[in-house]
């Protein structure tokens, strides 16, 4: 099935960006350009273990976020130290492709990340070594689709943006050429 009308984000990317990077890397081939894959947006909860009413809420405010419905995870050890249980619900977590990815990191990057309050830029320093960035927020309420009236509790969240980058330097400039604000 085709798009009817690509995502803003990703016209640019294929329009401008991917001809840069294949110049600025020297690439032979259009495909060795770094890609988004998939953006992961992850929000854990701890307190859900005293509170389990905050999964639902998470989970209602992810789908508002992300436009799909989250997966709930799940402890996968017992400690007793945190009163945790195999199995509890602890977070919840979706995983955005295709339209709903390039629609959201356009939403976060122009919208959402400079309504963080004394925002400054985000760390370079947040690479994995295999091209992957992952930016942590700690208000849920910078995303415009949140009512701020009807949030109990302020969670943070991950994004995690996975590349087709091989290197970290290639992922940060494909990242920096979608307008996210690295500070120096």
């Amino acid at each position: 099935m085709g798009e009817a009308v690509k995502p803003r984000l990703r016209q640019k990317y294929e329009k401008d960006i991917a001809p840069a990077l294949i110049k600025q890397f020297g690439y032979k081939n259009n495909l060795e350009a770094p890609q988004l894959k998939k953006v992961v947006i992850n929000m854990g909860l701890g307190a859900a273990v005293g509170n389990p009413k905050l999964i639902e809420s998470a989970v209602k405010e992810l789908t508002a976020i992300a436009g799909q419905k989250p997966v709930v995870t799940r402890a996968k050890k017992s400690i007793a130290g945190f009163k945790l249980r195999e199995g509890m619900p602890i977070g919840a977590k979706v995983t955005l492709r295709r339209a709903r990815m390039w629609e959201f990191a356009d939403r976060l990057i122009s919208i959402s990340l400079p309504r963080v309050r004394d925002f400054r830029g985000t760390s370079p320093r947040a690479f994995d070594g295999a091209g992957n960035y992952t930016l942590g927020l700690k208000e849920q309420i910078v995303f415009p689709e949140i009512e701020f009236d009807k949030v109990d509790v302020v969670k943070g969240l991950n994004v995690t943006f996975v590349t087709t980058a091989k290197t970290d330097e290639e992922a940060k400039a494909l990242l920096t050429q979608l307008g996210m604000p690295f500070r120096n």
